[in-house]
């Protein structure tokens, strides 16, 4: 039983004889953060104090007088100017914890009304490594789907990989010109990832080329224009003086902006003309752009070339994907890349025209909505197809095939218009009964607060990344024990380094951006995966020294004791579990069962220092502590689990 569902269900009789909407106030029913005031607070007073012209510590008095809890709290007190403090009964955390202890799932319901989940995530363009930025759209995307799974959902998770854009274009141009075959036969993946960087090296210098005159004039028209407003002669008229000065200011950023731009492009052409001979092959490869675009149009048409070289190479990239996964332990029900869409988007731009959803614009077929500055193009004017017409298609096919509730796309929030412009789409389309949620998240900064690069600039990869998360793992392993089976203690690396990596994410709140630090992530204490697999550890190994396992727990249960604080508050910390868990669905923020089990841990911690297992005053008290033992370990195991990290008995 989830005890805060069960008290707002019971506020929920009475609230209803008050207000036609009751949500709202039984949101403000929460745990309270210091259990001097009990385990829960109703704030729901105050605004109704407001509504119904009387003081909300009348209102409160009155609510708690009618709101029945006598089976779930031995205490209900009004306090303050209107808040009602709640306390658990020692009964109710005793029988709930009894029947966590013999229940796999801990107590945990599942949901009463299941939905469809489609979990879209980590989506990395293949033909190319995996990089730093694929992590957290990954692992944020795996918990998810682990948790919704867990609590009753029908959960879906599809990879919408990257596997027909320009990036294939550029590829297949580069092997038609500059494969080296050797390289190719011996490493495929790493021999086309250089041919699409070695493109876009020399696509990168003629589009700078390109647009440096057009960059420059612009500035040049700036900076004139700024003359000109500082040479207006405002006449002492101080509205025209405050005028000026803004004009002044938006036209100084603007230039600014622009020198940056003229910065980039310039060092941009010069870093490739220091090279001889790359200056030779680009001056040889002046129309790569356009000569990549019909490469890629050629492709998509269903060129027999070009087609061939895609099924050649695609299967590679694949594999290599894939072992990526295996080593972070992600599995998809469905990998169902852009390519798997194409054939549907004359249908879909069909459908938008038809609805008068879409028009025609200068060529082009433009979906026009309120509040944006820009239309959204879902047929360009050369014919080709953009992403949001395959996200449209995709979005189609996930209601029509899998009969999807709920859609999250777990994308980085740099893509935000774009979603914001394909949901309000879809929704134009008729799609308006399924939720469709852009679970954004920031990025991974180095210490520097810049995006992580390597030294010499580059994108990290991830799986250097987990290489090294691993090789630190082991070498902590060894440190600590270093009488240890080797296989062993590379187990414990695997483990401990992946899991690391995984909780230094996960426990960020996704909005945010955040630095990235082995060490930090590798700590033993504070609130990483580390110190919890070592807590969960900890736990099994007093089980172990005492010649308990979780069976022979179950087989002879005893009542649960509770008469120290920090035993009632690990209880009560063990029976939110399923809160948390719900927590994390209101806004898809995994980062809060992170929290939950870091602050179980430290509870732990506490327990263990001051309630003696061993030296328990009687045997029932010793069995009730190693009842709060097992149910802490299997809570650190099973939070862990859905969090997508492993967990180990010893380390």
């Amino acid at each position: 039983m989830n005890t805060l569902d069960a008290i707002k269900s019971r506020f929920r009789a009475v609230l209803s004889e008050l207000t036609d909407d009751p949500d709202g106030l039984l949101a403000m029913i929460r745990p309270t953060q210091d259990d001097k005031f009990g385990d829960y607070q109703a704030n729901c007073a105050m605004p109704l104090g407001k509504k119904l012209g009387k003081a909300p510590r009348e209102i409160a008095a009155d609510l708690a007088e009618k709101v029945d809890l006598a089976d779930l709290c031995s205490v209900v007190e009004v306090a303050g100017p209107g808040f009602i403090n709640l306390t658990v009964s020692a009964e109710h955390i005793q029988q709930q914890l009894a029947a966590a202890l013999v229940d796999d799932r801990l107590g945990i319901a599942v949901t009463e009304s299941p939905r469809t989940v489609v979990v879209d995530y980590s989506s990395p363009n293949v033909a190319k490594p995996m990089h730093v930025g694929h992590i957290r759209s990954t692992v944020i995307g795996d918990a998810l789907a682990r948790i919704h799974t867990f609590l009753g959902h029908k959960v879906i998770t599809d990879n919408h990989l990257g596997d027909w854009g320009t990036q294939f274009g550029m590829i297949i141009y580069g092997y038609k010109h500059f494969v080296n075959q050797q390289s190719y036969q011996a490493e495929p993946v790493l021999e086309l990832s250089r041919l699409y960087k070695f493109v876009r090296v020399l696509m990168d210098y003629q589009g700078a080329r390109r647009k440096l005159p057009e960059v420059q004039e612009t500035l040049d028209k700036q900076q004139q224009a700024l003359e000109r407003v500082k040479g207006t002669d405002t006449h002492d008229d101080k509205a025209k003086i405050k005028q000026q000065k803004k004009d002044i200011n938006r036209l100084a950023e603007k230039i600014a902006m622009q020198q940056e731009q003229l910065q980039k492009l310039g060092s941009t052409i010069a870093s490739l003309e220091s090279d001889a001979a790359l200056l030779d092959t680009a001056r040889q490869h002046e129309s790569v752009e356009q000569e990549v675009l019909s490469e890629t149009v050629k492709l998509h048409a269903g060129d027999s070339e070009n087609r061939a070289l895609w099924d050649e190479f695609l299967p590679y990239c694949l594999d290599d994907i894939n072992r990526i996964y295996k080593r972070l332990n992600v599995q998809f029900d469905h990998t169902h890349g852009e390519s798997f869409y194409h054939d549907q988007l004359a249908d879909v731009v069909e459908q938008f025209m038809s609805g008068g959803i879409a028009e025609e614009n200068d060529g082009a077929i433009c979906v026009f909505m309120e509040g944006y500055d820009a239309p959204m193009i879902i047929r360009k004017k050369d014919g080709a197809y953009l992403y949001p017409t395959t996200d449209l298609a995709t979005i189609q096919y996930r209601i029509k095939e899998w009969k999807a509730d709920t859609m999250l796309y777990v994308v980085d929030h740099r893509q935000g218009d774009h979603f914001d412009k394909l949901f309000d789409a879809a929704r134009l389309w008729g799609y308006t009964d399924v939720e469709m949620t852009h679970v954004s998240f920031g990025t991974v900064l180095g210490d520097d607060g810049k995006p992580f690069k390597t030294r010499a600039g580059d994108t990290v990869g991830l799986e250097g990344l987990l290489d090294e998360a691993e090789s630190r793992a082991l070498d902590i392993a060894t440190q600590q024990n270093p009488d240890l089976d080797p296989d062993r203690q590379q187990v414990i690396g695997r483990v401990v380094g992946i899991g690391a990596l995984k909780y230094a994410d996960l426990s960020q709140n996704r909005s945010s951006d955040y630095k990235f630090s082995y060490d930090k992530m590798l700590a033993l204490r504070g609130n990483t995966a580390t110190y919890l697999q070592y807590a969960n550890a900890r736990v099994h190994g007093i089980l172990r020294n005492l010649d308990v396992t979780a069976d022979k727990l179950r087989e002879q249960p005893v009542p649960f004791v509770l008469d120290e604080p920090v035993e009632r508050q690990l209880a009560l910390k063990l029976l939110q579990f399923d809160q948390a868990l719900d927590d994390v669905l209101v806004e898809y923020k995994p980062n809060l069962l992170c929290n939950y089990l870091f602050d179980l841990a430290q509870l732990f911690a506490r327990f263990f220092d001051q309630c003696s297992v061993r030296d328990a005053s009687s045997q029932s008290l010793q069995a009730s502590r190693l009842q709060l033992c097992d149910l802490t370990a299997r809570s650190l195991s099973k939070g862990l689990e859905l969090l997508g990290i492993d967990s180990l008995e010893r380390i």
